[in-house]
């Protein structure tokens, strides 16, 4: 019998997964000395972004059974 694959947890928790297929990060360093920067890039840093394709392909082998 073949083992189950296991999820890498942290991976799991940082990523989010759209109905489409695509994976969703958020910026780093918002919390970070965050009364030093502007305004303008802390409203940039609290959007999500999608993951590069390259990234993606190395993310999808932590998570397994995400969807596709």
């Amino acid at each position: 019998m073949k083992q189950k694959l296991k999820t890498h947890k942290a991976t799991a928790k940082r990523i989010k997964i759209t109905a489409t297929g695509k994976l969703l990060r958020r910026k780093v360093a918002i919390s970070h000395l965050r009364r030093n920067k502007s305004s303008r890039s802390i409203r940039a840093a609290d959007k999500t972004f999608a993951l590069a394709r390259g990234d993606a392909r190395h993310v999808r082998r932590l998570l397994p059974y995400a969807g596709r």
